[in-house]
């Protein structure tokens, strides 16, 4: 597979850098095995805690110096990543795709927001303001600064194995930060390949040793670096149990954590919806990355008027859904990511069925040429009532809950009764609901859509959810802030010290 050779993936290598220096990786090797065929790729060697300690050593000397280069000039090292990604799309995406199963084009999609994100960092190091203010006090000046924080630590999962490693490596530099990356076990081989791709640009530019460093390993990994005080801020990816695991650990030391964790996402379809443009949002939703997207549409919440009528058009819809080899790109539906995900999509639709469930499309484990690693199921469609309690929970799998509503009201609580609070949307074409649904009545998720899916997150909007999804953001907006500590300045220029709020302090 000439993409292996083009992203540098061998037989067997080391998943421990600090950048250009690959360490031994003494703990054991990690199998990477493809759920397209179910053949082992590679291996990649895991870290001890001695090799951990050489990272952070190497990571705290290499801070000292990025830091004080020059925001702008780290925007321009970040801005080569960029296109040495853009050389690399094809490969990358094709690995990205081959490892961890999903469509060649979202896995071309993943580099591609890899690029973006180094664009959007680029013009971010020349805006990393500061406020000033007024002071109450003569010949005073107050102002605020945003200094880095040190070093981030990175914990991503497998269903984006590249993306949101760079959603957050790519601010965190720009800002002067360095990290050490511990990527999801199951996808190591894409890591290793972007640990490539950003070491060669920054020995270049003659960046310190140490600046981006990963750090492969199991759970233990993850644990160094939520319970290590030298690292003020750690960013989570994955489920909501891994997050509270990490939240505790890191708040136990007063440092810092980012969540990005589970969703269970809805999207409402209004009587007054363009029903063909719902499907499309919808279907794609609920089937593209075989569910495996933290954004993935998990419920749809449908007026009773049109329920029948929509149904009847999603049934249709699956039918045409191919399922298989995912760098075919005739193909919809790609495999899970491993067979522990095929068992937990197969439980989630005997509870189902016990609770009551009905399965307008059928589920199941795809069987035949072609589907050999046992990786591949259907898509299916289960009618429920909203309390149900499958429904409550987030399967990382093809399941989409169908369920009626008969006003925007009861669809709007329906829609924010779970416990996650990531992705949202409205299908309608009436002004009043669109906005009901925006408003602070509304949705009351991290990111609220109208007349798109639940899935495409777009650089520049700030990514993340609120409740068990864990409250973080990533990606745009002011989420920079996130990887900078605030200073507030005070200046006094004049002849004397007059106190704040008129105090009188005379000697």
């Amino acid at each position: 597979m000439d993409f292996l050779q083009e992203t540098g993936i061998m037989a067997r290598q080391s998943g421990v850098s600090t950048g250009t220096k690959w360490l031994a990786g003494e703990g054991g090797d990690i199998e990477s095995f493809s759920p397209v065929d179910g053949k082992r790729i590679a291996s990649v060697t895991a870290a001890t805690s001695v090799e951990y300690e050489q990272l952070i050593r190497t990571a705290e000397a290499a801070f000292l110096q990025w830091r004080t280069v020059p925001a702008p000039r780290r925007g321009e090292v970040v801005r080569q990543i960029g296109e040495a990604l853009r050389e690399k799309k094809q490969a990358l995406g094709r690995l990205v795709s081959y490892e961890m199963g999903k469509s060649l084009q979202e896995g071309l999609g993943e580099v591609q927001e890899m690029i973006d994100i180094c664009d959007f960092a680029v013009g971010l190091s020349r805006q990393l303001y500061g406020l000033s203010m007024h002071s109450e006090r003569p010949q005073h000046r107050m102002y605020e600064q945003w200094h880095p924080l040190g070093i981030v630590g990175i914990i991503s999962a497998f269903n984006f194995p590249v993306a949101v490693w760079s959603w957050n490596a790519m601010l965190a530099w720009v800002c002067g930060n360095v990290c050490i990356w511990k990527p999801s076990e199951k996808a190591p081989l894409s890591a290793v390949a972007c640990q490539r791709i950003a070491a060669e640009v920054f020995e270049r530019n003659g960046v310190p040793e140490g600046v981006s460093c990963l750090l492969t390993g199991g759970r233990d990994a993850g644990a160094w670096l939520a319970e290590d005080k030298r690292i003020p801020l750690v960013s989570a990816t994955g489920s909501t149990a891994m997050g509270q695991s990490v939240a505790v650990a890191v708040a136990a030391r007063f440092g810092r954590s980012l969540l990005e964790l589970g969703g269970n996402n809805a999207v409402i379809v209004s009587r007054h919806a363009d029903l063909d443009m719902a499907l499309i949002g919808t279907v794609f939703g609920a089937a593209g990355t075989a569910g495996q997207r933290c954004t993935t549409t998990r419920r749809l919440i449908v007026h009773k008027d049109v329920y029948d009528v929509f149904r009847d058009k999603l049934i249709k819809a699956y039918a045409q859904l191919r399922i298989g080899n995912p760098l075919d790109e005739r193909n919809h539906v790609g495999p899970l990511i491993d067979t522990r995900a095929v068992q937990s999509y197969l439980r989630a639709i005997e509870a189902c069925k016990a609770q009551g469930g009905r399965f307008v499309v059928e589920g199941g484990v795809m069987e035949g040429a072609g589907f050999e690693s046992g990786c591949y199921v259907k898509p299916c469609i289960a009618e429920v009532q909203p309390g149900m309690p499958i429904v409550q929970s987030e399967t990382f799998a093809p399941i989409l809950y169908l369920m009626p509503y008969a006003s925007p009201e009861e669809a709007i609580k329906i829609q924010n009764g779970v416990p996650q609070g990531l992705s949202s949307a409205i299908m309608t074409l009436n002004l009043r609901e669109a906005e009901q649904f925006l408003s602070v009545s509304g949705s009351d998720c991290g990111i609220a859509n109208v007349n798109i899916g639940t899935s495409g997150a777009e650089i520049g909007g700030a990514f993340g959810g609120e409740k068990e999804t864990g409250g973080g953001r990533e990606s745009g907006s002011d989420a920079w802030k996130a990887y900078m500590r605030r200073q507030t300045n005070t200046i006094n220029f004049g002849s004397r010290l007059p106190l704040a709020q008129g105090i009188q302090f005379d000697l």
